[in-house]
This record gives C-alpha cells, sequence and structure tokens, in this order.
C-alpha cells in the first residue's frame, strides 16, 4: 500500500509540474488536478503494465522512447476521463510526459536519501537503520 501511494504521489508531482509548465496541459482548479493524479495513478497502475507488454518490441527498437509515447497516451486517457482537466494535443502530452519521466527519475535517486533505503536497478528494499 504505502508502494502504491508513493508512485501516485511522483504522479501527482510529476503532472503537477507538467501542468505547470506545459501550457497545452490545464487543470481548472485543484480538485481537478487532484482527481486527474488519482485517475492517472489508477491508469498507471492497471492499464500501462499491459501496453507495455504489448508494445515491448517498439520500446527496445526505440532504446524505450516509445514508453513516452505510453506515457502520453495515459495522460490524454486521463484528460478524456477527468472533466476540467484538459489536454491541447499529443504535443502537449508527450512534453507533460517527458517532465513527468524526469520528475521520476529525480525522485527514484532522491529517494535513498529521504528514506534511508537501498536501491539499486532491480528492486528496492527499505532497510532501517537499527538492522545495519
Amino acid at each position: 500500500m504505502t508502494a502504491l501511494f508513493i508512485a501516485w504521489l511522483a504522479t501527482a508531482i510529476g503532472l503537477g509540474a507538467a501542468t505547470l509548465i506545459v501550457s497545452g496541459i490545464q487543470a481548472k482548479n485543484f480538485l481537478a488536478f487532484f482527481i486527474a493524479a488519482t485517475v492517472l495513478g489508477l491508469i498507471n497502475a492497471s492499464i500501462r503494465p499491459a501496453l507495455w507488454f504489448l508494445t515491448a518490441p517498439l520500446s527496445v527498437l526505440s532504446f524505450g522512447l516509445f514508453a513516452l509515447v505510453i506515457n502520453a497516451l495515459m495522460i490524454m486517457l486521463a484528460a478524456a476521463l477527468v472533466p476540467n482537466f484538459k489536454v491541447k494535443g499529443f504535443g502537449s502530452a508527450f512534453l507533460g510526459a517527458i517532465i513527468m519521466a524526469i520528475i521520476g527519475v529525480i525522485g527514484f535517486v532522491s529517494l535513498p536519501l529521504l528514506t534511508d533505503a537501498e536501491i539499486n536497478w532491480y528492486s528496492y528494499e527499505y532497510h532501517s537503520q537499527s538492522q545495519r
């Protein structure tokens, strides 16, 4: 449950940054933004893994850049489902996906500093200072 909350929080922070930076992504109010972040988190937890599996050959051929296309499509799907949250086109969604990916990498790298956890590229494990 904690991992799901951290993933949602990263999605919300990334979406907030994308909303502030990209003029084509707009939330009419905070409630619309909060609902959009929740819907995007649910989409990312349910639909996106299947899409990544189905498009794995394209991701391999594009050295992983096709994942940004999938993320942009997920942002557009969230905008279609949430009233008062608008994305003007695929270009805006793609820029938003890039910003969210950058925020995600920053979060992935800084998480050990904030939680005293050990992270490797294969798994995430939490170890408190008392166990060492």
